[in-house]
């Protein structure tokens, strides 16, 4: 890449305003060729505005963004640019009356299906029944192979597993890491964060519409400090709640558990001064480094629903 402004997604001060609530507030990151980005924040964060902008599905306040070198004000190079483009909506709307199959033929005809055999053999939606008769894992399928079929350069997807089973989820997984490895860029938008941890190079953090945080997976779980679980007597619990670097100690029937974050050797000369009969440490859940920017909030202001959700003619 010769430069910046060469990468898949470019975006420059994006900001969406819908009368007096900020949906998006002045958002800027790159997401680099074969890159797989996750997008993160709980609803109503202003995830699926992002992506409503990035797709020309809504129009920003200001700000900008290119995507795959097509400036989303450039109504004409943004759906040049939409060949090369994926793109699996949070609320799949496909047509209820047609089979899965006539929703296949449907995008093919439109951008091409080179890879559809494929993929369904890997996600297995019964093509040949009505939608109307989908579950919602069935759906979702449906929905990652149209996404796929075309061999895109950049899948853009909102939330790409709610409604998957386990075992499928997995699959999904695997199949993001292969495309990875086939230079596909990746950007989506989760608030599962098992499977951002599992699956993406780098994350972006959005609260309230505005981007608080954009860093490395490793990284972020680092500053993230360390998941300690000690099994102890009652006057070392009470000697480790009042340590510096303990964060949200938590009593257990045999001991604390709690995030730590200082130096985790000075922690355990600490430990070694007392009753302790076991310690495990280790990387704290993903959900603690997340709640770090949300505290106990379960939704952030922001976010309205706008249209484009669905996954006709009008959007990829």
């Amino acid at each position: 890449m010769s430069g910046e402004t060469d990468r898949p997604l470019v975006v420059e001060g994006l900001t969406k305003a819908f009368g007096s609530v900020v949906a998006n507030d002045d958002v800027s990151f790159t997401v680099s060729e074969g890159e797989v980005f996750g997008f993160l924040g709980p609803n109503g964060a202003g995830k699926s505005t992002t992506i409503r902008l990035l797709l020309g599905l809504l129009k920003p306040t200001s700000g900008t963004a290119r995507v795959l070198g097509a400036d989303i004000r450039d109504e004409a190079a943004l759906t040049a640019a939409k060949r090369r483009i994926g793109y699996l909506p949070a609320n799949l709307a496909f047509d209820e009356g047609v089979t899965g199959e006539a929703v296949l033929d449907y995008h093919a005809a439109m951008k091409g299906g080179s890879r559809r055999a494929e993929l369904l053999e890997l996600f297995t939606p019964p093509i040949e029944r009505p939608v109307r008769d989908y579950s919602t894992g069935n759906r979702r399928m449906l929905g990652l192979v149209q996404a796929f079929m075309h061999d895109p350069d950049l899948v853009i997807m909102d939330e790409p597993t709610a409604g998957l089973d386990p075992l499928k989820q997995e699959a999904f997984n695997e199949f993001v890491r292969d495309e990875r490895e086939r230079g596909t860029t990746v950007f989506f938008s989760s608030h599962v964060l098992s499977e951002v941890r599992r699956v993406c190079d780098r994350v972006g953090i959005l609260r309230a519409g505005a981007l608080v945080e954009l860093e490395d997976v490793e990284a972020l779980l680092h500053r993230g400090g360390k998941h300690v679980r000690a099994h102890a007597d009652d006057a070392a619990v009470e000697t480790i709640a009042g340590l510096d670097g303990v964060i949200d100690p938590e009593r257990f029937a045999e001991g604390v558990q709690f995030i730590y974050a200082g130096d985790v050797n000075a922690l355990l000369r600490e430990l070694a001064a007392h009753d302790i009969r076991d310690v495990e440490i280790g990387e704290p859940p993903l959900e603690d480094v997340f709640a770090h920017y949300y505290g106990s909030e379960g939704t952030a202001d922001g976010e309205r629903e706008g249209a484009g959700d669905g996954a006709g003619p009008a959007d990829v």
